[in-house]
């Protein structure tokens, strides 16, 4: 079973409305929240999120992330792009 099958297959028994997205090397996400708890899987290449704190949570592949509702982040991806797949808890 290959990474992406695998996390998949955890993140829809964790989540609904799971989906996919990527990104190209250095693309950036402003500052903003969501009104459900995200539940995130780096399925290849990095991105870091940035909280409002001051946190930096690096994910690589097989990372996993979960943030709170309300929680405000950015993020930054890394030089190798990115593919994550992430759902609703």
């Amino acid at each position: 079973m290959s990474l992406s099958d695998d996390l998949g297959r955890r993140l829809r028994g964790e989540a609904h409305d799971v989906y996919g997205w990527s990104n190209a090397p250095g693309d950036t996400y402003s500052a903003h929240s969501h009104a459900y708890t995200k539940i995130l899987y780096c399925v290849s290449g990095s991105i870091d999120f940035r909280l409002a704190d001051g946190t930096v949570i690096s994910l690589g592949p097989g990372d996993r992330m979960e943030l709170p509702s309300g929680t405000t982040h950015l993020a930054l991806v890394g030089p190798g792009g990115v593919h994550c797949i992430e759902g609703k808890k």
